[in-house]
């Protein structure tokens, strides 16, 4: 028996036509070339919202090695410590019995200074307990200066020859010794003397300069990273803590040392 009939093929034709509406309806206003117009974007997840910010944030150009990143200025840092067991072996070759200052009169200085290199770098020093935070101070102004300083270390990585310590261009302070040439105890003795950057600020007596890596800088009018001049900056600093300067004394200039006691 048959199953269509004249209703049933135009039931069939209107369908067909509702469909074919439907299809232009929707391609209205689609990209020329048959490319199709993109769903709707689905909510971003965290992880992909993490992602774009990402990629999309501004980037910082790495530090090329051998410089410091400049975003933020450094902050000193320093300390003072008595002199235990541990320091007590280090200063093997600085102190013994028979100095005029005990192990319990000395301190021991840890600051940060500025290097030659422009880099922070950590220093030494050991200096009498009643000089110590004075020096402290000291310190952290030369640091704020940005005034550098070759290196800092014990004289005893010297074997406390002060011309050895000298020679390499060693700032240091206590150095159970004599003044040189004499008999009697220098200040360096006490802990009340600090010798900085010797080669730049020689000791000159006559045509007598040590170190003598430091001849070139017996003219005091050049002009050098580290040299000390009266009145500057440096000078100032440890005037503050009530120390002078032998740049100042009459019959031989000792541009390196500065002294609590004046000698």
């Amino acid at each position: 028996m048959a199953t269509g009939g004249p209703r049933q093929a135009v039931a069939q034709l209107a369908v067909a036509g509702a469909v074919l509406a439907a299809g232009c309806t929707a391609g209205a206003g689609a990209p020329a070339g048959g490319e199709q117009p993109a769903s709707p974007a689905a909510p971003a997840t965290t992880a992909e919202t993490a992602a774009a910010a990402a990629v999309e944030a501004p980037t910082t150009t790495a530090t090329p090695p051998g410089t410091r990143a400049t975003t933020a200025a450094p902050r000193f840092r320093g300390s003072v410590a008595a002199i235990d067991r541990s320091t007590r072996a280090r200063l093997r070759w600085s102190w013994r019995p028979g100095c005029p200052v005990g192990l319990a009169d000395l301190r021991l200085l840890t600051v940060d200074h500025w290097g030659f290199d422009r880099r922070v770098h950590r220093g030494e020093l050991v200096v009498h307990r009643d000089q110590a935070r004075r020096i402290l101070q000291v310190m952290r102004r030369l640091f704020r200066l940005r005034y550098p300083i070759r290196r800092m270390r014990l004289v005893d990585e010297y074997r406390a020859d002060d011309d050895r310590s000298m020679a390499a261009n060693n700032t240091s302070a206590f150095n159970c010794r004599p003044v040189a040439g004499t008999s009697r105890w220098s200040e360096h003795a006490y802990g009340r003397a600090i010798d900085v950057n010797p080669v730049q600020n020689p000791y000159i007596a006559g045509g007598h300069v040590s170190p003598p890596a430091g001849r070139p800088y017996a003219n005091r009018a050049r002009r050098a990273p580290g040299m000390i001049r009266a009145g500057d900056a440096v000078v100032r600093a440890f005037a503050a803590a009530g120390w002078s300067w032998g740049g100042t004394w009459r019959s031989a200039r000792d541009y390196q040392h500065f002294s609590a006691g004046g000698r």
